[in-house]
Parts: C-alpha cells; structure tokens; sequence
C-alpha cells in the first residue's frame, strides 16, 4: 500500500512519480484497442479483409462481445498474479495483437489480431493500470486515480491528430508498428525502473475457486450497475448514430466534431476535480451528484437542441466522464476492499462491454421505429435519474465503511 504526507496534486506526482508513471503508460497503452483509434484505420482494414463496412461492423461487434468474455476471464488473476508479470503477458498478447491485425496474409489470423487487441489494448491494459492505482493508494487514493484515468482523454485527444500528421508520409500498417515500437520504449523503461508492487493474494490452488466476492451474487452490485453502466452506454449510441443526432436537433455535423473535441478537453478537469473532491469529501457524497452535468447537457440538448444543444450536451458528457473514473473505482474499493479490486474491476469491465455492444442495437430498433432522437435524449435522461436513485443503497453502504 502507498500512503502520502501531501494533499495536493504536485506533491502526489513528486512522492510517487514512478508508479504513477507506471499506471498512466498502461491505461494510455490501452488506446490502440479502443474504438476511435481503430475507427481511424476502420477504411484500410476493410480493404484488408474484403469486408464491407457493414460486414466490419459487425465483426468488430462479436470481437468486442468475445473481448468482454475473456477479460471477465482473465481480468481477476491481476489480484495474485505478480503485476510485473501480468503487464508482460497483456503487453506480448498486444504486440502480437498487432502484428497479426497487420501483417496476417489470412483473414482469420488478422481477426485474432483484432481480437488481441481489444482484449490486450481496451480491456486488460486499462484495467492492469486502474487496479493497481485503487489498490496501492489509501491515502490520496482520489487523486491518483484521477492522474492515471487521464491517459484515456489524453489519448483521444492527441492521437488522432499525430495518426492524420504521420499518414502523409507513412503507411498504415507502418503508422501501427512506429507507434507500437515507441509504446514498447517506454514499457522497457518501465519493466527496469518503476516500483513494481505485489500481488495482494496467493495462486489459487489448483482446482479450486479462487478466493473473493462474485459481485454477480450480490444485490448491491446489480443496484449499483445501472450507474456503472449509464454514461457508457449513452455515449456509445450518440457516437453511433451522431448523424441522426445532428439531423433531429437541427445541428451541423461541423458543431458535433468540434464538440467532440470540447468532450475530450472537459474529460480532463473531470478527472482532476474529481479525483480531489473524492479526497475532500468522500466518495459516497459525489457518487451521488457526479452525473449531474450529464443530465444538464441532456436537458439542454432536448429543450434547446440546435448547435448549442450539441456542445453543451458534450461538453456536460465529458466533465461527468472524467469525474466517473476516479469516484466509481473509489466506490469499488470502499465497497469489496483493494484486495478484490482486480475481481470486481473485470466484472464491471465485461458488463460495460457487453451493454456498449447491445446499446447500437436497441437504438437503431428505434429509430427504425421513426423514435426522433429528441425523444430519446429524454428517455436517456429519466435512465440517467433511475440509475441514480437505484443506486443510493449501496452509496450509503460505502458511506458506512471505512477508508482501506
């Protein structure tokens, strides 16, 4: 466990910049598996595999469901499994990941290629950072989560641009092997100079189960999930279906781009004042209100709608997204201990999977059903306050626990 004498940011970074570092590399190494950085190469890769986009999009579907399966799988061992070890099985499943997804003359092979990714890349490299970071610190445990949680926003933000820059002069496959060469730089710096900690548990022995709460068992954590689950879901049909959005709410597509960027930004003071004020007054309290942003950008983008409607709705969607990192995995901790985090954390991560693959789904039903996106905002917006409300019990149960 690490414990600070300093409450601010700075002090944080200078008392324990190695291990910080450490998780910060891997939650911003977990960019190359997430959705908009292979959306960037979603053309060539289409190409490739002799794939309509349709025919891609539905193969990149059942490869995210697959992904949400095996890190429910997998995600666990990281509570006994030495994370020095962990992070060079993910970091050898990604580089093969991508050497498969672009050098594979077969088409299968290059799907197992995509496949490693999402699992190596979105999945176990977000949640090997995360973890560790809600595990080791007690105190400041707040704010350090909110520094790592930074790399996603940071990556969304800067990588796209840097993809665009260096496409002038390289190829795509090229652009993945120059950028996963400079990742693996780092990760050398990393295995020989970060403080590496330990594993909370032993190896279960075999045949038996290993040790710890099955969140799926437990009342709280079905109440709790809506909550989990509300932002992530909401957002991944928005960004689906953005040209329905836009069309319905008289808005330019123009306005959703630059918005999109203004959400990336705002993700970033989210999760720094998120991540403080979880440590000034305790997570129970901003559980609460944290989505509350959110639920203004959807009120403002059903009554005004129009190019005002669209940035405040993502710009209110990206502070609450910032701030949902640190507060939910505090929450986590005060609820089943650090000594389980890696279990809880990989439940958590396969249902966010499995509902950000079934939201498309349901909201194309309805559209097809001639729903106007303005409707649906408002239906988002009354799950928003049910998952709110469904979640109050288990708040307050953390509220009763003791810091750990």
């Amino acid at each position: 466990m690490i414990s600070s004498t300093g409450s601010g940011y700075l002090t944080l970074i200078r008392q324990h910049f190695g291990f910080l570092a450490l998780a910060f590399l891997a939650v911003f190494t977990g960019n190359l598996g997430q959705s908009f950085f292979i959306g960037l190469f979603q053309a060539p890769l289409s190409e490739q595999l002799n794939l309509s986009a349709g025919q891609f999009g539905s193969i990149y579907a059942a490869v995210t469901l697959v992904s949400g399966f095996l890190v429910l799988r997998l995600g666990p061992s990281i509570d006994w499994v030495a994370p020095r070890r962990y992070a060079l099985l993910v970091l050898l499943g990604l580089t093969l990941g991508v050497l498969l997804l672009t050098s594979a003359p077969w088409w299968w092979a290059a799907l197992i290629g995509l496949g490693l990714v999402r699992l190596c890349g979105q999945g176990l490299m977000t949640h090997l950072g995360s973890t560790l970071t809600g595990r080791e610190f007690t105190y400041n445990r707040g704010r350090a989560l909110g520094l790592v949680s930074l790399g996603m926003p940071l990556g969304e933000i800067l990588l796209p641009p840097a993809v665009a820059l260096l496409l002038i002069w390289l190829g795509w496959q090229q652009l993945w092997w120059l950028l996963l060469a400079i990742f693996l730089i780092f990760w050398c710096w990393a295995w020989f100079q970060a403080p590496w900690p330990q594993a909370p548990q032993q190896a279960p022995i075999k045949g038996e189960k290993p040790r710890g709460p099955n969140p799926l068992k437990e009342l709280r954590f079905w109440l709790l999930l809506p909550l989990l689950l509300a932002l992530p879901i909401i957002m991944t049909g928005i960004f689906i279906y953005q040209a329905q959005l836009t069309h319905d709410l008289n808005a330019s597509l123009t306005t959703y781009a630059l918005a999109l960027t203004g959400m990336g930004v705002a993700r970033l003071p989210g999760a720094l004042l998120g991540g403080r004020w979880v440590d000034q007054w305790g997570v129970e309290h901003l559980a609460r209100v944290y989505l509350i942003p959110f639920i203004l950008g959807l009120l403002a983008a059903s009554m005004l709608q129009g190019n005002w409607g669209i940035w405040l709705l993502m710009l209110g969607a990206g502070f609450a997204m910032g701030m949902q990192g640190p507060i939910l995995d505090s929450l986590l901790v005060s609820l089943w201990g650090s000594e389980h985090l890696g279990r809880v954390r990989s439940v958590k991560s396969a249902c966010m999977v499995f509902s950000t693959a079934i939201a498309p789904a349901l909201l194309g039903f309805l559209l097809d059903w001639q729903v106007s996106f303005v409707t649906l905002l408002m239906g988002m917006l009354a799950f928003v306050v049910f998952a709110i409300l469904l979640a109050l019990q288990p708040i307050r149960e953390a509220a009763n626990h003791a810091p750990q």
